[in-house]
């Protein structure tokens, strides 16, 4: 039912046309008619119009919901439906929902009430993501991290490929950097960068995330899960950054896009009329700046730290691409640290040896290669020598299969490359014997050596391996005897009266002659003896009483 229809049914019932007339003229029902001009002739007599309802079935059972709901307020309408049925209930289960709906509406949200902080006391933070056309890159999923302080609501913005932990670190440093301090607490959402789980209602935080908020010295709060409104000022901006500086512009790769952040920050958001405090967040910021926690002389060290082998082909993967190393590694290794730009490969000996660009995560399949890491080509003979260095050291065996392997096979410096990276798989003695067996058959090749190692030895771990490397290192820094033994005078004074008083003994040196315990041999020897004479007497004591016992019972037994 329209307006215009009501007006026109109004004006034909005023010029004295009838019920039927109206009705046949506008095509519409008389009972329509007769309840339109009821409702217009109430609403001008101000009586409130009142609705023809048709009966329920539950209109009889009013009496016993009202008291069941007086006894049980928060009663569901199945259990409701269930102890209306031994009544004589007939109704359906919708009609049961449908009254409860109308006698309990459902309560709306309540008021948030709006809090402000003292200057350095709050930050939040928060991640968004985003799916952004990139002219250069494609279409791309890309997440904005966001560090608001909560006095000046001046923040950091940055776009990153990933919310994981090493980046959420990393961003935290250079909002830390960027805003010039640390504010006293920090609130943040239930991810599991910071929290990993919950026990009895109380958050359980990542121990590695609370070493870096001890190191900057905050405290990290978790919100209450399903409550954005904990931290709306950090939530709220997120509208404002799709609509200001997302919205009407185009982007060629994700640098290209940070840049226009850093720009929009300095000279759009920070310097806006903020609508809470109506103040710009620069300005407040210069108030704030004192009361933020200093940040310290050293950063906290964020990059990770992996390790890798080095291929047959001289690279070691990471992220499913390949980045290359000097071929003299091939078989190692070696411990990787990674940067958010670069990779960085150091030698056994923690020196750098390969420095790469990172790959994008979404790029797969890649190889970076430098020149200098490949075998010389051009000088064999340098390549020769090095190969004989690797395999001198794994002693005479190695040197005798290398010259076999080389006069033998045509592609022989090929497959003693490969056979280096078996050191890293196996054990260095597994791979000592599978050289033997190999040269005791004259089956000096890669794949014989190979066939080897997978019948009778087991792969190592990659813990197993970097012991092994760093084992030569520590015997030649701890000797064969780091600490020589004590003899067991030297102890005595533990069991004084006053043993603060006791001189200290010195630790004795080594001896290699006789034994360290030389000194005290008739006294130690005098206690070994009363101690044997008194344990040999109690136990013939307790054996006697023991075997008196059982015979006597038994005896007793017999006797019965």
């Amino acid at each position: 039912m329209t307006e215009l229809q009501r007006n026109q049914i109004i004006n034909r019932w005023r010029a004295g046309a009838s019920l039927r007339q109206i009705a046949r003229e506008l095509q519409l029902a008389r009972s329509t008619v007769r309840r339109v001009i009821l409702g217009v002739e109430n609403q001008r007599a101000g009586d409130k119009p009142v609705s023809a309802r048709r009966p329920r079935c539950l209109d009889a059972y009013t009496t016993i919901v009202l008291e069941l709901l007086g006894r049980y307020p928060d009663l569901t309408a199945v259990r409701l439906f269930e102890e209306l049925k031994p009544h004589g209930f007939t109704g359906s289960y919708s009609t049961v929902r449908l009254w409860l709906r109308e006698q309990r509406p459902r309560q709306g949200p309540r008021p948030v009430i709006r809090f402000e902080t003292g200057p350095g006391m709050q930050a939040q933070m928060d991640y968004s993501t985003h799916d952004i056309d990139f002219t250069e890159e494609g279409r791309r999923r890309v997440h904005v991290f966001s560090y608001l302080l909560a006095y000046s609501r001046r923040q950091y913005l940055r776009f990153v490929e990933a919310q994981d932990f090493d980046t959420t670190l990393r961003e935290h440093v250079r909002a830390f950097t960027h805003l010039g301090g640390v504010a006293t607490t920090c609130l943040y959402d239930n991810f599991k960068v910071v929290v990993q789980g919950y026990e009895d209602n109380v958050p359980l935080y990542n121990a590695r995330f609370l070493a870096f908020a001890t190191h900057y010295g905050y405290r990290p709060q978790a919100c209450r899960p399903y409550r954005p409104q904990t931290k709306g000022k950090v939530e709220r901006p997120f509208f404002y950054v799709e609509q200001n500086l997302l919205n009407g512009r185009t982007f060629r790769t994700l640098a290209h896009l940070n840049e226009v952040t850093a720009h929009w920050l300095a000279n759009v958001a920070d310097l806006r009329v903020h609508g809470q405090t109506k103040k710009t967040p620069r300005e407040l910021h210069e108030q704030e700046q004192p009361h933020l926690i200093a940040l310290p002389a050293q950063h906290y060290e964020i990059d990770p730290v992996c390790y890798r082998v080095v291929g047959v082909e001289g690279d070691i993967l990471y992220r499913h691409n390949r980045y290359s190393v000097p071929w003299q590694h091939i078989g190692r290794t070696l411990p990787v640290r990674i940067t958010d730009t670069h990779i960085i490969i150091y030698d056994s000996h923690v020196v750098e040896c390969a420095r790469h660009e990172l790959f994008p995560r979404q790029v797969t399949g890649q190889c970076r290669t430098c020149k200098t890491h490949r075998p010389p080509t051009e000088d064999p003979r340098q390549r020769l020598a090095q190969l004989q260095q690797r395999f001198g050291e794994l002693g005479e065996v190695g040197t005798r299969f290398l010259e076999i392997l080389l006069r033998s096979e045509r592609y022989g410096k090929d497959q003693a490359q490969r056979l280096l990276v078996l050191l890293a798989g196996y054990r260095r003695v597994d791979v000592l014997a599978a050289l033997e067996r190999a040269l005791r058959y004259r089956a000096c090749t890669y794949a014989a050596v190979e066939r080897i190692l997978a019948a009778q030895a087991k792969p190592k771990s990659t813990l197993e391996n970097l012991a092994d490397e760093q084992r030569p290192h520590l015997q030649a820094l701890l000797g064969e005897t780091p600490v020589p033994p004590r003899p067991l005078t030297d102890y005595q004074t533990l069991f004084e009266e006053n043993p603060t008083n006791a001189t200290p003994i010195p630790p004795p040196k080594p001896d290699t002659n006789e034994p360290a315990d030389n000194a005290d041999t008739s006294n130690d020897t005098g206690a070994d003896t009363r101690n044997d004479a008194d344990t040999d007497t109690r136990n013939d004591a307790d054996t006697d009483t023991r075997n008196d016992a059982d015979t006597d019972t038994r005896n007793d037994a017999g006797s019965a």
